[in-house]
């Protein structure tokens, strides 16, 4: 399975492997869950440690909650993809902003352990932005009442950001803040920049196969509808040239995390991959219109995380936004070593950066009497 990860959107395109390679380790991958489950036990007496089922959107949506004191803020962090969880991912990370926040993922509709939940000929007709953004809502008000909260931090990556940003907009009364990871402004103007990079990037290293393909696909976007084949054309050298991990050519690191994860059997693995393929083509049309640039005015804090080499969704636009939206209060973090992956790439400074600039917003905040 090839798979290439575009402005929010995981794109998994099949091609040639031995699956044997994939099963004959299991029995390892099994001993090396179980330390990684061992040492990700939270032990603290007044920590959170939950997975759990919740009815959110007239379905059965898993639910992921883990922080060594519940006083701490609550942060709900919507996952990129579509349909590209962030539970199985977690250990890779997550632990020491469990020191300072209560972190809580959820499996999204057509997403993983959710997808495993319900038949997807019943989900069809929800597969829409408007559904994942109520649903984001929903799971705010439900973490909200079952953590006794009167708000919390709102946190989206890469697809993600288009359910937040949302969210953020349609409900500010139950956030203290929101912080984008990522973020997506502009789904056309994010192709159009990560295009000229891999165009760039080809040129300089004399990679004529490279300068081949994107050369046939050009002009991109263009006027020609963007068809799943041009955006895999144009997102495998952009990332190839480091645009999703920097300085890397591929994020296999994140791509295989499910196999070592103490939260994910191999059947939630295999729903990854499944789940994306079901989601993928029912949103593309949707998320290709995702257009935030006309947002002049935001109803919370907003904080943006923007990697300096991300060319999976850029930087630049979220920069532009920012620096002309009215905001009760706004910040932007660049994140010089990394790209799009930015809590694997620079986990210190994405702690220090949460600390700094967001956490004083809900610890200040009046308490729920």
């Amino acid at each position: 399975m090839k798979k290439i990860l575009m402005g929010g959107v995981l794109l998994a395109s099949l091609c040639a492997g031995v699956q044997g390679q994939e099963c004959k380790s299991q029995a390892e991958y099994a001993k090396a869950r179980e330390v990684i489950r061992d040492l990700g036990r939270i032990v603290a007496p007044s920590g959170v440690q939950e997975a759990y089922k919740a009815r959110i959107g007239g379905i059965d949506q898993w639910i992921n909650v883990r922080g060594q004191d519940k006083d701490n803020p609550v942060i709900l962090f919507v996952h990129g993809g579509p349909a590209s969880p962030l539970i199985p991912a977690i250990w890779q990370f997550q632990r020491p902003l469990e020191e300072y926040f209560t972190i809580v993922n959820y499996d999204q509709r057509g997403a993983g352990k959710t997808f495993n939940e319900t038949a997807p000929d019943t989900l069809s007709d929800s597969i829409h932005i408007p559904r994942y953004i109520d649903d984001a809502i929903e799971v705010a008000e439900y973490v909200k009442a079952r953590y006794h909260k009167d708000k919390v931090i709102l946190m989206g990556h890469s697809w993600g950001t288009v359910i937040g940003m949302g969210a953020a907009l349609k409900r500010p009364d139950l956030f203290f803040a929101y912080v984008g990871i990522g973020q997506v402004i502009s789904t056309q103007e994010n192709e159009r920049i990560s295009f000229d990079y891999a165009v760039e990037q080809s040129k300089a290293h004399n990679n004529e196969k490279a300068i081949k393909e994107l050369a046939s696909i050009a002009p991109y976007p263009g006027d020609q509808p963007l068809t799943r084949e041009r955006i895999v054309t144009e997102r495998t050298w952009a990332q190839y040239y480091g645009g999703l991990s920097a300085y890397r050519d591929s994020s296999d690191y994140f791509y295989n995390a499910g196999k070592l994860s103490p939260e994910y059997n191999d059947c939630d693995v295999s729903a990854i991959d499944a789940g994306n393929m079901f989601s993928l083509g029912r949103l593309l049309p949707e998320f290709l219109r995702v257009d935030y640039r006309n947002v002049r005015s935001f109803p919370i804090p907003v904080v943006m995380f923007m990697g300096r080499n991300d060319y999976t969704t850029p930087s630049v636009p979220t920069d532009q936004w920012l620096k002309r939206v009215k905001a009760p209060y706004k910040r932007g973090v660049w994140f010089e070593h990394s790209a799009h992956m930015i809590p694997w790439e620079e986990p210190g400074k994405t702690l220090v950066s949460l600390l700094e600039t967001v956490r004083p917003l809900a610890v200040a905040a009046p308490k729920r009497k």
